[in-house]
């Protein structure tokens, strides 16, 4: 198994997205890292951006000899493709046929894709919207978007987070089968999950539907926890990467791997980038599997 090992761009280049995107390459590269996973949000790299522009940042990071293998993105966060309001799904379809296209253009093989919401628990200004109701809108919008990624032969991955939904492998496994294509699939974070529950038991349960894999690490508290057990340090919680990486081997998983180090531990304090951070967390990815 032969994993690339990335690290996501706002630990790197902050969530304003306002670090040149080769300048941010280089970095990862100095530390160790064989990738980096570019968000569709900023400044730098965000809606509007040409394909000259990302062929500019295909070529810069084809000679250093990193890779950009996902793509990712915190925009659904906002305007959700199961929105009961048909205006805001139309935007988020529009949005994922560009994220798709600029995939493309930089030579992504996968994008991170929030599926949906039922409700965001730390913005008390979006909605709640029924469970079968966010499932229905979810399908039929991801259903719009599926012909771009098939042309585009560019996977969506629907990432497990905190929407309260899709919250448990049996229901991801469910909704992602649906679709009876490859090209959607399941990015698969190890930390969200570990608010009720196994990383292992996921990976078992989704095995190939698996198509990139997020990286970092959670404290339970409390039966459970809250945003702040997302640490500063990749091996420090209860997540056994250890034993992730002996499930993602037995699954012969050989996506990209890649570190999403946000310590809202530090909130109200959290500030990004953190390249102490960043160099930490590659040493210690690079240790859990056998890299030096």
């Amino acid at each position: 198994m032969k994993n690339t090992l990335q690290i996501n761009y706002w630990t790197i280049g902050g969530f304003a997205g306002e670090k040149p995107v080769e300048q941010a390459l280089a970095e990862a590269k100095a530390m160790g890292f064989e990738g980096v996973e570019l968000t569709f949000d900023g400044k730098e790299f965000g809606p509007g951006i040409t394909e000259a522009r990302c062929q500019e940042i295909r070529k810069a990071a084809k000679q250093l000899g990193v890779k950009i293998d996902t793509l990712a993105s915190g925009y659904y966060w906002g305007c959700s493709l199961s929105s009961s309001k048909a205006e805001e799904r139309k935007k988020a379809v529009a949005y994922t046929k560009e994220y798709l296209q600029v995939a493309k253009w930089v030579g992504a093989k996968t994008v991170l894709v929030v599926p949906g919401a039922v409700a965001v628990p730390w913005d008390a200004s979006r909605p709640v919207t029924p469970y079968a109701e966010v499932w229905k809108n979810s399908t039929a919008s991801l259903k719009q978007v599926l012909p771009t990624a098939k042309k585009l032969g560019v996977t969506i991955g629907l990432e497990n987070v905190w929407n309260w939904f899709l919250a448990d492998p049996i229901a991801m496994k469910t909704f992602v089968d649906q679709f009876k294509s490859p090209l959607i699939g399941v990015y698969f974070d190890v930390a969200n999950c570990a608010i009720n529950g196994y990383a292992e038991h996921w990976i078992e349960i989704l095995g190939k539907r698996i198509k990139a894999i997020h990286f970092k690490n959670f404290s339970r508290s409390d039966c459970g926890g809250g945003i702040h057990g997302f640490g500063d340090d990749l091996l420090k919680g209860d997540v056994d990467l250890k034993s992730v990486v002996k499930s993602l081997a037995k699954i012969k998983y050989s996506g990209a791997v890649t570190a999403e180090m946000i310590p809202f531990s530090r909130l109200p304090d959290l500030v990004l980038p953190d390249m102490k951070l960043a160099k930490d967390t590659a040493k210690k990815l690079k240790g859990l599997f056998n890299r030096k």
